[in-house]
């Protein structure tokens, strides 16, 4: 499911930083981190401008409900 949701934010032309929990060195605390912070399960874990805004089914939510580009031009990620 990260793929699909890296494809869905890349394709509305952003460059999203992707950090690969299993390659880091604190990628077993930082899951658990995230898990505290409700994303189950712990991956995707998004963040848009700092703040995170959920897993995979809150994006593709955002996305249908057509909250996910206001966001991302929010952040000056895409210009529109």
């Amino acid at each position: 499911m990260s793929h699909a949701i890296d494809l869905l934010i890349r394709g509305y032309g952003a460059n999203p930083r992707i950090y690969e929990l299993d390659q880091l060195a604190e990628g077993d605390r930082m899951e658990k981190d995230l898990m505290a912070m409700g994303c189950n399960p712990s991956v995707p874990a998004v963040f848009i401008n700092k703040e995170f805004i959920g897993g995979s089914n809150e994006i593709i939510s955002l996305n249908v409900r057509g909250k996910l580009k206001p966001l991302l031009i929010k952040a000056n990620a895409i210009w529109v």
